[in-house]
């Protein structure tokens, strides 16, 4: 199992429905709406790095999402 940390930066309008969509995901343990350079940040576990990349595609794929930035670790 991988724990993944994924740092989220959006359109300020988005910032709560971004929020709410990521949490959808079953690997999301916890999230954080926060303020500075990122928006959200979304702890998550998975399985394998392939997992994890399919996962922050379909983040950086969501409306109002401008960037991720993902901390990973065995």
């Amino acid at each position: 199992m991988l724990n993944a940390c994924v740092l989220i930066k959006t359109i300020p309008t988005r910032i709560e429905d971004t929020l709410s969509e990521v949490k959808k995901f079953k690997q999301v343990r916890k999230t954080y709406m926060v303020y500075g350079r990122w928006d959200i940040i979304a702890l998550m576990e998975v399985s394998e790095y392939k997992e994890l990349k399919s996962i922050t595609a379909q983040i950086n794929a969501m409306k109002g999402v401008r960037s991720t930035e993902t901390l990973a670790s065995p």
